[in-house]
């Protein structure tokens, strides 16, 4: 199978794991309260220059594509300028503001519909029924005003035993044969996605991954970083499973590109036209196992500035400077999906990944009601945490994000 691109070049070695961490420790809490914010430096207004092809499907879409988690009321502009930049692929899901995010994409793309290729998703459980997901879709393609979702995904598969539940095959041939649905995946940026994606690809059940995969998750990265570093052999198995899906020619598509999105941590160090968020995509997007990427847009300005790296197939100059400095600014606070080198360490079987997700959602991205959203969620939040002392997680964390530390006030600050 032809690939594209190359793999990502290593960064240079540093002075070692000790430094690091007491570096990373100091400036993530000097940098605690940064936002998302502007671009340092003026970004040109930029368009997509490349389309991909999406694994076995016959879909060609935008390298770097709209994420609409975060898409709120009446900004229907947002969705219409990044259209009018060339971007056709579209990422939504029913529970997104519970139906929001959709009805301002279906708002917004209203007579646009041959131009875009749209994409949700809904929870389907070990038990949820055929009737449930039929009634589920049906809601979002009316929200959506539109007959057809090109790409449909089981969302947020952190667990094999979901991906066992014959309603959702059931489902997904009926809707296919309705014409309501083109194609399936799944997606997922928590604890277990490795041995989710294994399953399917093992056992061919999707078309389509949408996993969370970015520089700060890859061996490589840190190899090159410093070659001492005690974790670099439990960082997450996600390249394999990633080259796996191509290899079998399984759509992937990369979201948390952005490690957090911390972005106002290195404006003082960027320049016109490389910026970080631009370095983060083009490493993404210089993997060969990587489709394309999708990442919330939330202003016209924030999508002039991300399409700039659109076309990429290799590292510009700078950037791998810019993506050490930021990793260690923010490399222990920020839990590194899909790893769950911790879980087991808690008697009360608290979702740690999923705690520290719902955390970069308030203090990284800034927005405390779609955290709450997502906290909300969780099965087993971090409640146990306030009156544990600590001791079952400690030194649970490879890659040293002091747990207890982080889980009981994420619980009091979005419970």
């Amino acid at each position: 199978m032809t690939r594209r691109g190359s793999e990502p070049p290593s960064a240079p070695a540093s002075s070692g794991r000790r430094t690091f961490l007491k570096q990373s420790a100091l400036s993530s809490g000097a940098l605690a309260t940064a936002g998302m914010g502007q671009a340092a430096t003026p970004t040109a207004r930029s368009t997509v220059r490349t389309y991909r092809r999406l694994g076995r499907t016959d879909l060609e879409i935008s390298d770097i594509s709209f994420g609409s988690s975060r898409l709120r009321r009446g900004q229907e502009d947002v969705v219409r300028h990044a259209l009018e930049l060339g971007v056709n692929y579209f990422d939504t899901a029913e529970s997104y503001g519970q139906g929001v995010s959709e009805t301002v994409l279906g708002n917004a793309l209203k007579g646009q519909r041959d131009k875009v290729i749209l994409a949700s998703k809904q929870h389907c459980g070990a038990r949820t029924t055929k009737a449930t997901l039929m009634r589920e879709l049906e809601a979002s393609l009316r929200r959506l005003q539109t007959d057809r979702i090109e790409v449909y995904f089981n969302h947020a598969v952190n667990d094999v035993s979901r991906l066992q539940n014959d309603a959702w095959y059931e489902f997904v041939a009926d809707a296919r044969r309705q014409g309501k649905i083109q194609y399936t995946g799944l997606s997922g940026h928590a604890g277990r996605l490795v041995p989710v994606i294994d399953y399917a690809v093992d056992n061919d059940l999707v078309d389509v991954v949408l996993v969370g995969y970015n520089f700060g998750q890859d061996p490589k990265f840190y190899e090159g970083l410093t070659r001492s570093f005690d974790f670099v052999a439990t960082q997450p198995d996600l390249p394999r499973v990633l080259a796996k899906a191509q290899a079998a020619d399984i759509g992937v598509i990369a979201m948390k590109t952005l490690m957090g999105a911390r972005l106002n941590d290195l404006r003082s160090y960027e320049a016109e036209g490389n910026t970080f968020a631009q370095a983060a995509f083009r490493w993404t997007l210089s993997n060969a196992d990587v489709d394309a990427l999708i990442v919330s847009m939330t202003a016209t300005e924030q999508i002039d500035e991300y399409l700039g790296a659109s076309g990429a197939k290799a590292l510009a100059k700078g950037d791998l400077e810019l993506l050490e400095s930021y990793a260690r600014r923010n490399g222990m606070t920020y839990c590194k999906h899909a790893c769950d080198q911790c879980e087991s360490s808690c008697p009360y079987g608290v979702q740690i990944a999923d705690v520290l997700r719902t955390r970069m959602y308030a203090t990284d991205y800034g927005d405390a009601r779609f955290a709450q959203a997502e906290y909300s969620a969780i099965t087993q939040d971090a409640s146990p945490c306030l009156g544990c002392n600590g001791a079952p997680c400690a030194g649970a964390c490879p890659h040293g994000i002091d747990i207890a530390a982080l889980c009981a006030p994420t619980h009091r600050m979005l419970a």
